[in-house]
C-alpha cells in the first residue's frame, strides 16, 4: 500500500485569530474558509504540494507539531524570533539539519528546517 500525504490540519480555539496569526507570522494567504457564513474551517496557500488547513473544534488542543522545510532558515529566524515563542532556538541537529521551533497561539509546535540534501 502506498500512502501519499496531501493535507494536514491544526485544530485550533480560535479560528478567526488563529488565521490572522498565520498569515501575519508565515505570510500563508487563506485561500477559502467553510462554511462562509461562520467559518470554521480554513486553507492557506503555502507554495507546496500539501493543504494546510486550520480548523475549529475538537479535540483540542490537537498538540500538533509540524516541520516546515525552507530554503534560508536563517531568514526566517531572524523574521520569527522576537514575534513568537520560541520552544527550540536556531541550531544544528547531528543528522545534518538547521532548524528551530515556535509555538502557535493554540501551543502547536511549529518547525522550520533547512536540509541542505534535498
Amino acid at each position: 500500500m502506498k500512502l501519499t500525504l496531501k493535507h494536514v490540519q491544526i485544530n485550533v480555539s480560535d479560528l478567526e485569530r488563529a488565521v490572522k496569526w498565520y498569515e501575519k507570522m508565515l505570510d500563508f494567504k487563506a485561500s477559502s474558509m467553510w462554511p462562509p457564513e461562520k467559518p470554521e474551517y480554513a486553507d492557506f496557500e503555502t507554495g507546496g504540494q500539501v493543504t494546510f488547513a486550520l480548523a475549529k473544534g475538537t479535540p483540542y488542543p490537537s498538540g500538533a507539531r509540524c516541520n516546515f522545510y525552507v530554503e534560508d532558515v536563517e531568514l526566517c529566524w531572524k523574521k520569527l524570533k522576537d514575534r513568537a515563542v520560541i520552544l527550540e532556538s536556531l541550531h544544528n541537529t547531528p543528522y545534518g539539519l538547521r532548524r528551530f521551533s515556535i509555538k502557535d497561539p493554540d501551543g502547536n509546535e511549529l518547525g522550520f528546517v533547512q536540509d541542505d540534501s534535498l
